[in-house]
Order: C-alpha cells, then sequence, then structure tokens
C-alpha cells in the first residue's frame, strides 16, 4: 500500500503513523504542499494523510484549494483519508461545512470523549495533544466521534472511509519535541488549557495513543 501523507510544516510530522505503515510495510511518501506545491494523483494513492498547518483552510492559498481537489477525488474513488487538524478541517470544507475561529484556543493535552461506536474497541476517554485555535462545523452526513469540554466537534466519521479529528494522536516524542521547541510560544497567550510550553512537553506523550492511531488506520483501510 502507498501512503501519502500530507505535511505543512516542518515541526508537526507524521509521528506513529510511520510506525504503523513500517509495521504493515507500506511504503510512505511524505510530500510538502505549502513548500513546493506538489501533491500526489488520486492514482497513485491508497491512503492519504493529511496533517496540521499553521493556515487555515479560509486563507487564499493555491495549494489549499488543490489539495481540497484531492480530497474530493479521493472522496469519489472511495479511498481512505485521515486528517488531522488542518486537515480535519480540510475535508470538513470538502463536504460543504464552514471552518472558523472557535470561542477559544485550545493548546495542551486534554481528555476527548467517545461520542459513537463507529470506532471499534476505543475506550469512552482518551488524553491528546490539542494545537488549534479554529474548529470545523460537522459535516452534513458525518458522525460526531468526539466532544471535549471546551468543544463539541472534535472528530467526525464520513462513511467507512474517512475519519477527521480536530486534536492529535499521531504525535510521538521527537513530534511532541519539535511543536513544543519551535511553535512552543503558541500556547502562551488565549490559551483556555492554561498549559505551558515546557508543561505540555513533561506530560510527554500517552503510551496507548500509538495503539490507537493505529486502530484507526488499520479501521479505515480495512473498511
Amino acid at each position: 500500500m502507498r501512503v501519502n501523507v500530507l505535511q505543512h510544516t516542518p515541526s508537526e510530522g507524521p509521528g506513529s503513523i510511520l510506525q504503523w505503515a513500517k509495521y504493515h510495510h507500506h511504503e510512505v511518501f511524505t510530500y510538502h504542499p505549502a513548500q513546493f506545491g506538489k501533491l500526489p494523483s488520486v492514482q497513485e494513492t491508497d491512503l492519504l494523510v493529511i496533517l496540521g498547518s499553521p493556515q487555515s483552510p479560509n486563507d487564499d492559498f493555491p495549494w489549499i484549494k488543490a489539495e481540497r481537489q484531492l480530497i474530493k477525488e479521493m472522496l469519489i474513488a472511495d479511498k481512505p483519508i485521515f486528517g488531522a487538524c488542518f486537515g480535519a478541517q480540510q475535508i470538513a470544507v470538502v463536504l460543504g461545512a464552514k471552518v472558523h475561529k472557535a470561542a477559544v484556543k485550545e493548546v495542551g493535552w486534554a481528555p476527548v470523549n467517545l461520542q459513537s461506536d463507529v470506532l471499534t474497541d476505543f475506550p469512552q476517554t482518551a488524553t491528546v495533544l490539542h494545537w488549534h485555535e479554529e474548529m470545523f462545523e460537522l459535516p452534513e452526513g458525518a458522525k460526531l466521534l468526539f466532544t471535549s469540554r471546551d468543544h463539541q466537534n472534535q472528530g467526525f466519521a464520513y462513511g467507512d472511509k474517512v475519519i477527521g479529528l480536530q486534536f492529535h494522536f499521531e504525535p510521538d516524542l521527537y513530534n511532541l519535541r519539535s511543536m513544543v521547541v519551535n511553535d512552543g510560544d503558541y500556547a502562551d497567550e488565549g490559551n483556555i488549557l492554561k498549559q505551558t510550553a515546557d508543561q505540555i512537553l513533561v506530560h510527554g506523550v500517552p503510551k496507548e495513543n500509538v495503539s490507537l492511531m493505529a486502530k484507526l488506520l488499520d479501521q479505515i483501510v480495512n473498511a
């Protein structure tokens, strides 16, 4: 299987998704559309992974629009897609939903609560990394997967092969360090979770998040 990853900033990489791909002997190709303007074709994509970004889906950049066209083609082809944060927002926009500023910025570790039985063998609560100040509306026809104390729409499933999460399951410790040292100032102002960059780093990555990321990918790939 060819896994095509769209990475939009150096500080937010695929993390444990690479572990999952290596375990299954999948080939991973990472594209950087914000820097190089290149995207894979739907024909050469078996799984599309769309990661976070400092940009907004509402920004007027050609690569953002081109990326949404790829998502649309993947949906038509009924191929699996996973989106994290900006990636989930991009999927939501393609499905006709809006993305807007959230009432509060959410940066740091906090629990999300499962709202659906769509995901197999998932806990009712998981501690995940939040790193955002925009939110997606729930697309028509999608099922709400997760909520948090401060935001209703934390994740959705569309059909059997598409999942978008506003938060991050995917970071490993290397990714967490990269996010904190390069973008840790983002946590300092107006953060409802009131966690500093140092506190976010000291918390570390919950071990179960690796297996939960793998379960999620297994489910959409095998659907």
